[in-house]
């Protein structure tokens, strides 16, 4: 029996792919599903009138006809453009082409390796031509118009034997009502295929549904949301749009995927029918940036956990907001040894919401929030410093809501994740020449997308010198020239940047430039890391009381004693995740213990404990620890008698301290990491990553 499979239409017979030693895309038992639908569309073919070996008219549309087609499928283009760039990336140098479809099959925008794009013309596999199964018979863009499902079409699989060369991997685009928008296709030399780049292909047409979705539905809540809390923001999560009356209108591949329904049946629910739960209920949850996701139940009783992204003051003003009662609450943190947290209110005052948020106590971030008040709406630009994980954009956000422009976009580039490649294009956006490919208005850049709000560039310091001319430039003039174009579009966006870097050593280093610098740093505010704030509780408190709103949490003494003499390298970051995944695990329970937190996290935390005690042997502890119970049967600190002599403190860190005790202790076991961990009760990764830090 063949190994491949055999044609309803022809003989049996090996592929070229068997010929070669190649074993084919399905290896030797084709899924029955993919057979059947080859098998169903050379049926299809059969009956076009469609004949196997004659050469069919290649010829191209015109170029008006072309322009037109384009024209008509401009958004998708520019959707689907920055996605092309980033799969092609992906499948560089192995003889293939990534091309992008209309709806009728249609190509128009093509980008791939230049020795194969001249080999695809031959059989033209190129913009302008057509490519569904009446016009080129079976092959994977045509026939995933007709099945509308994601399709692989390998060597000869494909109807026409012109295209037996070919191995052809599409899939489907599909907008929130479930309508095709067009097909994205990767198609290569039928020798260079690999299983992974359908894979590729499906991810990369999910992305350019959700950009879609994104813009369609910019001004109605979304919903993004996992059965798994930790595939929220991936392209696994299913989104849902939502309307101020709690009534679904849109839905990306990843919803209907998760809740088994057809586009239609979502749009059939409301809010409140499909997660027991209203508009009003999400906004009061998710009206802060440090909002985290919540658990919902389906009718079915499916669990799912749901965060919520909307343009807050739009929806705040909203009069009729359906709203939920406000839950009642407690304090969530003992502030005191008390064995018992003390009762609150039943009901809870609302949330603070921008620069007032962030006020917790804190001496320096009141001199940073006042800082910053004076300077609000007087067309200053604002530089914040500080540490990875200290809350620069969350800042950012809440000075853009306090500000004139709140109900404008804010708009955050992150100038360390973007290629520097592709930043320019992200930034300034191109036009037609741009690239391969690039037509007129091919993208809007993100300096455009802030008019008239704000443009928050994160991590300043990792832009590119040579972007740092054209941004001191658009910033001066406020104006914007699109790469590719002579046409310049006027700006006006307040401007935000934020870094964790010395930008005064970039600038002697002549890796930033110093007129940039000045351009930025209008006001210049630094956030302490959290290690040097007096708000850790009251932090605490905030965090635990938006990630448990129905259920008080309060932590126990012996982990508040833990957390205030912890040095917190993440931050706020780190605070944030470490009391999300203690609030999950506490699973019900009313008081945080030391055994509902990461091991490496007491590990660390008990080591800085230890060093405190070191620091200061013969202080009294301070009043909330003194008297407090030890719940927890695990000891605090190792045995006295393994730890070695603490050095000297005065004038020293409590860092230094900390690495120059694992230091003492390696040197007294001889260098034994396993023993010196013992002795410290500290795990044997924390030694490695202390001391590599300090290396560095």
């Amino acid at each position: 029996m063949p190994a491949y499979r055999t044609y309803a239409t022809g003989p049996a017979r090996r592929t070229r792919a068997e010929r070669d030693g190649r074993e084919p895309p399905a290896a030797t038992a084709p899924h029955p599903g993919h057979v059947d639908a080859i098998e169903q569309s050379h049926e299809r073919c059969a009956a076009f009138g469609l004949s196997r070996i004659e050469r069919p008219d290649h010829a191209p549309l015109g170029r008006s006809d072309l322009s037109i087609v384009r024209e008509r499928n401009l958004r998708l283009y520019t959707h689907a453009a920055p996605v092309m760039e980033m799969l092609y990336e992906q499948i560089v140098n192995t003889e293939s082409m990534v091309v992008l479809c209309d709806a009728t099959g249609t190509i128009i925008h093509s980008i791939g390796d230049d020795d194969f794009l001249a080999k695809a013309q031959k059989v033209a596999l190129q913009p302008g031509v057509n490519w569904s199964e009446p016009a080129k018979g079976t092959n994977a863009i045509g026939t995933a118009l007709v099945d509308e499902a994601p399709t692989l079409v390998h060597a000869d699989e494909h109807f026409l034997h012109a295209n037996h060369f070919l191995t052809c991997s599409a899939a489907p685009i599909l907008d929130p009502r479930g309508n095709i928008l067009g097909v994205l296709d990767v198609t290569g030399d039928h020798r260079s295929y690999h299983q992974h780049t359908m894979g590729l292909v499906k991810m990369s047409a999910r992305m350019i549904e959700n950009h879609w979705l994104n813009d369609d539905f910019r001004n109605v809540m979304r919903l993004h949301f996992h059965s798994r809390v930790e595939f929220i923001g991936t392209l696994m999560e299913g989104i849902l749009a939502v309307t101020p009356e709690g009534r679904i209108v849109g839905a990306n591949r990843g919803a209907l995927d998760q809740l088994g329904m057809s586009g239609a049946a979502v749009r059939m629910h409301t809010l409140v029918s499909l997660f027991g739960t209203s508009v009003g209920a999400l906004v009061d949850q998710f009206r802060s940036p440090l909002a985290t996701p919540v658990a919902v139940t389906t009718p079915g009783g499916r669990q799912f956990h749901v965060h919520a992204r909307f343009n807050f003051p739009v929806w705040h003003d909203l009069s009729d907001l359906p709203r939920a009662a406000p839950p009642a609450a407690a304090e969530p943190v003992a502030a005191a040894p008390a064995p018992t947290a003390t009762p609150a209110p039943a009901v809870r005052d609302a949330a603070p919401s921008g620069l007032a948020q962030l006020q917790t106590g804190d001496a320096q971030i009141e001199q940073v929030v006042g800082k910053i008040r004076r300077v609000l709406d007087r067309d200053i630009p604002v530089l914040i410093l500080g540490e990875t994980g200290t809350g620069k954009e969350l800042l950012a956000r809440a000075i853009h809501h306090d500000s004139r422009r709140s109900r404008q976009p804010f708009v955050a580039v992150n100038c360390a994740s973007i290629p520097d490649t592709l930043i320019e294009a992200e930034l300034f956006g191109y036009e037609e020449g741009a690239f391969t490919g690039a037509r007129r208005k091919g993208t809007v850049g993100k300096i455009v997308q802030a008019n008239g709000g704000t443009l928050f560039l994160d991590e300043i310091g990792d832009m590119p010198l040579p972007l740092q001319a054209h941004l001191l430039r658009v910033l001066q003039e406020r104006q914007v020239t699109p790469l590719g174009s002579t046409k310049s579009i006027g700006v006006d966006v307040a401007i935000i940047c934020a870094t964790h870097r010395n930008l005064r050593e970039m600038i002697a280093a002549h890796t930033f430039r110093e007129d940039l610098y000045y351009r930025l740093n209008g006001l210049a505010v630094r956030l302490p890391p959290l290690r040097e704030r007096t708000d850790l509780m009251a932090l605490a408190r905030r965090i635990l009381a938006r990630e448990s709103p129905q259920r008080p949490l309060q932590l126990s003494p012996e982990v508040v004693r833990l957390f205030q003499a912890y040095r917190w390298p993440g931050n706020v970051r780190q605070l944030f995740n470490v009391l999300r995944t203690a609030a999950v695990m506490a699973a019900g329970q009313p008081t945080i213990t030391v055994d509902h937190l990461s091991d490496d996290f007491v590990d660390d935390a008990r080591a800085a404990a230890a060093q405190a005690a070191a620091e200061a042997p013969a202080a009294a502890p301070p009043p909330a620890v003194a008297a407090a119970p030890v719940p927890s049967a695990r000891p605090v600190l190792p045995p006295a008698q393994s730890i070695p002599p603490a050095p000297p403190v005065a004038g020293r860190s409590l860092e230094e301290i900390e690495i120059e005790t694992i230091r003492i202790t390696l040197e007294a076991v001889g260098g034994n990491i396993s023993e010196a961990s013992k002795r410290l009760g500290i795990s044997r990764n924390t030694i490695y990553r202390k001391l590599r830090w300090n290396r560095g």
